[in-house]
């Protein structure tokens, strides 16, 4: 296991706070994220002009997206993340990623981190398939010679239509562009793995390629956060869950559990169609 560590610190934290036990891959502490969205209809230079002229400050709402948030996730432990949109999964990833900075509380990463937060990120339209995987690789931290020498195993996972890995990406069609940032971010051997609805990418036949490779990582005990709106995922690929609900952590436990209490919480009953897509 990668002994890398990425600390995401802000001024609230003490510097000496006790380091994270080598089983943790990921800690979280005390984690807060909250931002600004302009109350404005329209903003324009006419209306920042006449408002200070007015000496009349922008209106702005302060969105409180993650709250007080802690957890420990063991390495080796696949967790499944449940919750209502704006409940603040996709925050927290990016945050785990360091995408996104805490208002306050830490993060601290023990390892390397693949991510898969939406689809294509860091793709560029105008180069080829075959060019955006050794990018994607780089980016991941690999050589040149490492991702040249996955080149054609990724593409064969993608198994875009013949020719196409070498055709700039803007011609993809949605499904092509999901194989193959898919394949990317599952073919880096990361340590920990980031997913945000990654697993609803292409048709039925790659859906069931994809849960193989998951598993496949499950076996290596990879350490891999699932976001997921299909219920099914979480309960067939995560050894545990949590349900977000408003920026905050509702409960932690067995994805069977903490399924069936977000599905009483909807009030819409467990059949089988309700764990598609909620």
């Amino acid at each position: 296991m990668s002994s890398d560590k990425k600390f995401l610190d802000v001024s609230h934290v003490s510097k000496n706070a006790a380091p994270m036990p080598e089983e943790l891959a990921i800690r979280i502490e005390e984690l807060s994220i909250s931002y600004k969205v302009s109350l404005e209809a329209k903003r324009t230079l006419k209306n920042a002009v006449m408002r200070a002229s007015l000496r009349q400050e922008a209106r702005v709402r302060s969105i409180d997206a993650i709250k007080k948030l802690s957890l420990d996730v063991p390495h080796g432990s696949v967790l499944g993340i449940v919750g209502s949109n704006g409940a603040g999964k996709s925050t927290l990833m990016r945050c785990i990623a360091g995408i996104l900075s805490p208002t306050e509380g830490r993060v601290t990463v023990n390892g390397k981190i693949s991510t898969l937060l939406a689809l294509g990120v860091g793709f560029n339209p105008a180069l080829s398939g075959r060019d955006n995987i050794i990018l994607g690789g780089l980016a991941s931290g690999l050589t040149k010679e490492e991702i040249e020498s996955k080149t054609d195993e990724i593409a064969e996972f993608a198994a875009l239509p013949d020719g196409f890995i070498d055709l700039p990406v803007r011609t993809y069609s949605s499904g092509m562009y999901g194989r193959l940032s898919f394949s990317v971010a599952v073919s880096m051997t990361p340590d920990i793995l980031l997913l945000d609805e990654a697993l609803s990418a292409g048709d039925a036949a790659f859906k069931e390629k994809s849960f193989e490779r998951m598993r496949q990582l499950c076996a290596e005990a990879r350490t891999i956060l699932i976001v997921s709106h299909a219920l099914a995922t979480v309960t067939d690929l995560c050894d545990t869950a949590i349900w977000m609900h408003k920026g905050s952590l509702l409960s932690k436990g067995k994805p069977e559990e903490i399924v069936d209490q977000y599905l009483k919480f909807l009030n819409v009953g467990s059949l089988p169609s309700n764990y598609e897509d909620m």
